[in-house]
């Protein structure tokens, strides 16, 4: 008789998810099972179609200084045929697997399955102008600033520069001694407050080595000059801080197209996705998880029971559902976790009222270039803006307006978050024409979506997170990857570097699961180093 095959469970189909799924199709004979609450594909990634018109929640640049993501990205939506891609090609060395079509989804047309390249642009929003993000000492930035503000800025970063670094315990303590105490104050405190509803010296400074890592004036300075020589030429951009890239790869009809083109290669080499299923209960004996039950929408339950399991779910969720067994310290570290919750506001206007000093096209669309814009003014609470059509022109659906999205950071218990959304759409039209963006006679339609837990945050019982990750790592088949399932603020790239490494491990036979919390923990572990992906025994 033929062995029984093994199967995985994986809670979750975001990018690490859907990540560790197709590799363990590729590399093993392990039969994933996905089973994701929602209906939609990409967790966060995912597109959000309103008449036509597509949201990207949160914003995200297809890019990464790993090989190995950047080749896995190429492999499921190759390039769009341009010169500048031919140009990363060859550079690259990439053929093979940008001309991959293997897998593609029956019902998209091969030539919308495709990564566009685009530019990078973000600029701070504050005294009603526009700075460069990060800060650039053009001419501009100092007109804008005045006199008084440029001495001050001054001084207080050489002061910080030339004394002795002071102890990073928190964000604040990180970004003065990277940028100085007044431009700190000047362009990181409002926005960075307003994304996270607490002071920075009350947020570990973790979250700074996480998301900045090595910017500082002086990087971003020097930069600036190569920018005036000619800048990088590859789209690799490995010797750029990533805060500081200037192309990005973008699938052409935003982020949740890549990962529903990877949940249908999962489909198609046999794995299975289901949706609609809330896992509230994991079933342990003897160091392992042996199934996961779960609810559906029309309340029926279910058991899933595997191998090996993969959680991307909330780690507050995660230890509620394992029950009784969990130790009373490891409980109160998970009730302790804070998360940060966030309302994308999607609006199509006729025209801005503001516009770029090179003017704008005739189709008014691009009188901004921006992809982001940071709100820094601190009478609004929008924290940040995004412009879709500069994301991907297919983002919207009539060229001849302006669809954009407004982001706003809240808890789930906030009065911003109860708010109806007609009251929602009507709060972010008048902040718009107070800090002059548009005029509310030229908003056509809205929409709203709110996003939970979108954000694991560096406060409250987190310092204690060692407590929780030491409990759960003793589960010896159960591997906590992605955003949310670490509690660690990762970008999509190192999500699916988590999931690649956990499969890894299952294939190496490797029990100790510390090189999956080592991903995006130093800055050099997968950012500056070349990995070569491990061999496939699959297609």
């Amino acid at each position: 008789m033929p062995e029984p095959l093994r199967r995985a469970v994986i809670i979750g189909a975001g990018p690490a998810g859907l990540t560790a799924a197709l590799e363990l199709l590729r590399r093993t004979d392990i039969v994933p099972i996905v089973l994701e609450q929602s209906s939609a594909m990409g967790g966060i990634s995912r597109t959000v179609n309103y008449k036509g018109n597509r949201i990207d929640i949160g914003g995200h640049r297809f890019f990464s200084k790993s090989d190995r993501v950047m080749n896995w990205w190429l492999e499921v939506m190759p390039l769009e045929a341009t010169s500048e891609a031919a140009t990363f090609i060859t550079y690259h060395n990439q053929s093979r697997s940008i001309s991959s079509s293997g897998g593609r989804a029956a019902d998209a047309r091969l030539e919308d399955r495709v990564m566009l390249i685009r530019n990078r642009k973000s600029r701070i929003y504050f005294l009603r102008k526009f700075f460069e993000y990060p800060i650039t000492l053009s001419a501009q930035t100092l007109r804008n600033l005045g006199m008084w503000r440029t001495v001050k800025i001054g001084v207080s970063y050489a002061r910080s520069a030339l004394r002795q670094i002071r102890p990073e315990k928190t964000l604040e303590d990180f970004f003065i001694n990277r940028f100085g105490r007044q431009l700190y104050l000047t362009f990181v405190k409002s926005y960075t407050e307003k994304v996270w509803g607490v002071p920075c010296n009350q947020i570990s400074a973790e979250w700074g080595a996480q998301r900045v890592k090595g910017l500082s004036i002086t990087k971003a300075v020097v930069h600036f000059l190569k920018k005036l020589g000619g800048g990088e030429k590859s789209l690799r951009q490995k010797n750029v801080e990533t805060s500081l890239i200037e192309k990005f790869l973008y699938p052409k009809f935003g982020p949740g197209q890549l990962w529903e083109c990877v949940a249908q290669m999962v489909r198609d080499r046999g794995g299975v996705i289901e949706t609609g299923w809330c896992v509230d209960r994991i079933l342990t004996q003897d160091g392992r998880v042996t199934a996961v039950e779960a609810v559906g929408q029309d309340g029926a339950r279910k058991r899933f029971a595997g191998d090996y399991f993969f959680s991307t779910m909330p780690v507050k969720e995660l230890i509620r559902a394992l029950g009784a067994v969990v130790p009373e310290n490891v409980r109160q570290v998970s009730e302790g976790l804070i998360y940060r919750d966030f309302i994308t506001v999607g609006m199509l206007v006729n025209k801005l009222k503001i516009s770029d000093r090179d003017g704008a096209d005739s189709a008014g669309a691009r009188l901004l270039k921006d992809n982001w814009i940071y709100v820094q003014e601190p009478d609004v609470l929008v924290g940040r803006i995004q412009i879709f059509n500069n994301w991907s022109p297919y983002m919207v659906s009539d060229p001849q307006k302006v669809w954009m999205g407004l982001e706003y950071f809240c808890n789930e218990t906030d009065e911003l978050w109860r708010k109806p959304d007609a009251e929602m759409i009507a709060l972010a039209a008048e902040e718009m024409e107070r800090i002059g963006i548009f005029s509310r006679s030229d908003l056509l339609d809205a929409v709203v979506i709110r996003v939970p837990k979108t954000y694991p945050a560096y406060f409250g019982t987190y310092d204690r997170f060692p407590e929780l990750r030491d409990y759960v790592d003793r589960f010896e088949n159960l591997y906590l990857i992605g955003r949310n399932g670490m509690h660690r603020y990762n970008n999509q790239d190192h999500s699916m570097l988590t999931a690649m490494t956990a499969v890894d491990n299952i294939v190496a036979g490797r029990t100790d699961k510390s090189n999956i919390w080592a991903v995006n923990t130093e800055q050099d572990y997968h950012e500056t180093k070349t990995e070569t992906p491990p061999a496939r025994t699959g297609a």
